[in-house]
């Protein structure tokens, strides 16, 4: 399959924008693949998602550099550029927790997804023996409180030596420090197991059960600084009832978390995913 480009881009509406978008791609001789836009009325802020194939004579790469010194230059928005054939380099964050840990290598392994996956970190060991049967390398770090910040220095380490470009925390049960979030380069995903902003912190579903309600969540966020508070990525629901208790709820919420979880990481990776002050845009 030939290349194609990708454009994310957003900034303040004006008239003309789409056919400004189209008339360049098609003067260069490109072909406009896929087109989705949204207008936010009341922030009076357009967003669009333009994927192209180049015309024979131009390389992707030289098309994304130029596409995007026209957008920003000219139309005045800020851009994300993509090529349809890369495949970046995804490290998993886990603690003991293993369904979306193995959701996602096998999403991987069958050809879901273009990705790379570099390896796993933990702050336990109980996942070694899955992650060596994959093939994946694994490291392991003591993150108590008095260990933690040499721990996240270490893990930063391995982060950059391998290039990462997307880490995931499949179930990862640490809060990120700032300092963690603002060297990592990365773009970091998390799996919160309730249906944010409701009954952020630990232990969801116990107090979901606390609580009596009758819908269960997942969200998938990208983690900022402020816990549970990043920009929303996906959700889904799971109904209950005053007969589940905590373990059902437990239960129920691990096949939520899963398809939550990949749903957004596919997102992501096929660069559908905007983000825009503490909210996303997803183009289908």
């Amino acid at each position: 399959m030939n290349r194609s480009v990708i454009a994310l881009l957003y900034g303040p509406d004006q008239p003309g924008l789409v056919a400004k978008v189209a008339g360049w791609i098609h003067e260069r001789g490109g072909n406009v693949l896929h087109a989705d836009q949204h207008l936010d009325r009341q922030e009076n802020v357009f967003f669009q998602r333009v994927e192209w194939a180049p015309a024979s004579n131009q390389t992707p790469q030289t098309e994304s550099d130029l596409f995007q010194a026209m957008a920003s230059d000219e139309l005045g928005m800020s851009v994300r550029m993509a090529l349809s054939d890369d495949r970046p380099k995804v490290a998993i964050m886990v603690s003991t927790a293993d369904h979306c840990f193995h959701d996602l290598v096998l999403r991987v392994r069958a050809g879901e997804w273009d990705a790379e996956f570099a390896g796993v970190l933990s702050n336990h060991d109980s996942l070694r023996d899955l992650s060596d049967s994959y093939g994946l390398p694994f490291r392991s770090y003591c993150v108590t409180k008095e260990a933690k910040t040499e721990a996240e220095v270490a893990q930063l380490e391995w982060l950059r030596e391998e290039k990462v470009e997307l880490l995931i925390l499949a179930r990862y049960m640490q809060v990120l420090s700032k300092e963690f979030l603002e060297q990592v380069g990365c773009p970091v995903i998390n799996i919160h197991h309730s249906f944010l902003p409701s009954f952020a912190g630990a232990k969801p579903y116990h107090q979901a059960y606390t609580r009596g309600v009758k819908l269960i969540g997942a969200t998938a966020h990208y983690v900022t600084e402020d816990l549970d508070e990043g920009p929303i990525i996906g959700q889904d629901v799971a109904r209950v009832s005053h007969r589940n208790g905590p373990k059902d709820l437990i239960e129920k919420g691990r096949d939520l978390e899963k398809m939550v979880l990949s749903a957004a990481v596919r997102r992501h990776l096929q660069n559908r995913v905007l983000v825009y002050q503490n909210k996303t845009v997803v183009f289908d």
